[in-house]
């Protein structure tokens, strides 16, 4: 098992006081993995001490404001590809059978593209098969990257780890583009229901480049149609 991204995977999970518990295993599993730079490895040290040692209910208030609140942080992939399309759900059941093939069965409420399930199965694949995909993901992975770092959030080296061990660059051009879109204040109810029904969003200029298990899913995905968003879980839950 690649221990690293293991560690990601679990870092950006909805946090939870057996997570806190587990911290300072995860923080030495990030600080020895020379994959990474030293800036890298010292840029998640903030994230995984406030994970630890911060107050259980101030995290997930967080944690809910950032991933669960906003469609431009979400953490479920495909959402960042064609949003809530119905052939997602295709997409979706292409991607289970992905896992159950390579003998993964995702112990989560989560959907199938949540990166932090992702992350899980690709850490238990050979390292060369996780890094094509996370290099598919790149533009994803970017402006997330950056977005994060807007709000001068921790969370941001995560993104930042996840790209160095990708081995990718992102398309300047695309993921400023991307960039360019405003934001909206996760408080505005009204403003985040209009952003729900915005229509798809594409990363890169040939999404369906790399890996053959992504771009089959991406392949599998049409053009999308409105719905409603799932609904954002409780902070105090």
């Amino acid at each position: 098992m690649d221990r690293t991204l293991k560690a990601l995977s679990l870092i950006l999970s909805y946090p939870t006081r057996d997570l806190q518990k587990a911290m300072p295993e995860i923080a030495g599993v990030l600080g020895a993995d020379s994959r990474l730079t030293a800036a890298a490895r010292g840029n998640l040290r903030p994230l995984t001490d406030s994970l630890w040692l911060d107050d259980i209910y101030d995290l997930e208030e967080r944690y809910v404001m950032l991933f669960d609140r906003s469609r431009t942080l979400s953490l479920n992939l495909f959402e960042h590809v064609h949003g809530e399309s119905r052939d997602r759900g295709g997409a979706m059941v292409s991607l289970l059978e992905t896992y159950r093939d390579g003998g993964f069965e995702p112990a989560t409420s989560e959907l199938p593209d949540h990166l932090p399930v992702l992350l899980e199965f690709l850490s238990t694949r050979p390292f060369v098969e996780a890094q094509e995909t996370l290099a598919d993901a790149v533009h994803i992975l970017e402006v997330l990257n950056a977005r994060l770092a807007r709000r001068e959030s921790p969370y941001g080296a995560v993104f930042a780890a996840l790209l160095q061990l990708s081995g990718a660059k992102a398309d300047r051009d695309a993921v400023a583009e991307l960039l360019d879109q405003p934001e909206v204040d996760p408080n505005d109810l009204e403003a985040l229901d209009e952003v729900w029904e915005e229509s798809e969003v594409r990363f890169g200029p040939n999404p369906t480049a790399g890996c053959p298990v992504t771009r089959d899913m991406l392949a599998r995905m049409g053009p999308p149609n409105a719905s409603t968003p799932p609904a954002p879980r409780h902070a105090a839950e």
